[in-house]
């Protein structure tokens, strides 16, 4: 069941850069926001990966299999999502003294959202996803092979 292992590494890839296009896309529709509920205009997000490397030791492997039989499976690897940040990069100010949320001076706090860094961010993560996808139909492939080895 080992192809089961790479499935689920190809799927938590597919899910993670799924929520990167998804972030992606709330920053380019907030890079104008100059007011948020909790203050101040809008922060970019990033999204955060960490590598799931799949090994566990001995013990935890054996408490796992005590509990189900195919518990096993569940540490194959892959990647997961660990927080979405704000990025702590300084707000733009921008001279608006027409704008209701401009300061004394006339200056108004604008997001920290590039348009050119998102739309970068977006093609990497949709070039990500794309492999993904290639990975899990050479997989389809393999499987399919090897059902008709037993034939």
């Amino acid at each position: 069941m080992a192809f089961l292992s790479s499935m689920n590494i190809i799927g938590s890839g597919l899910t993670a850069e799924q929520l990167r296009l998804d972030v992606v896309s709330e920053n380019i529709t907030n890079m104008n926001t100059t007011r948020t509920e909790g203050g101040g205009a809008y922060r970019r997000k990033m999204v955060v990966f960490e590598a799931q490397d799949g090994r566990d030791s001995f013990r935890s492997i054996m408490a796992r299999r005590s509990l189900a039989s195919n518990a096993g499976y569940n540490t194959a690897g892959g990647v997961q999502v660990t927080e979405i940040a704000e990025d702590p990069s300084d707000l733009k100010m921008v001279y608006d003294p027409t704008n209701p949320d401009a300061n004394a001076e006339g200056y108004v706090e604008m997001p920290n959202v590039t348009l050119v860094k998102e739309v970068t961010d977006a093609m990497a993560a949709t070039q990500a996803y794309s492999a993904g996808v290639t990975a899990l139909n050479s997989l389809k492939t393999v499987v399919n092979q090897a059902l008709e080895i037993g034939k």
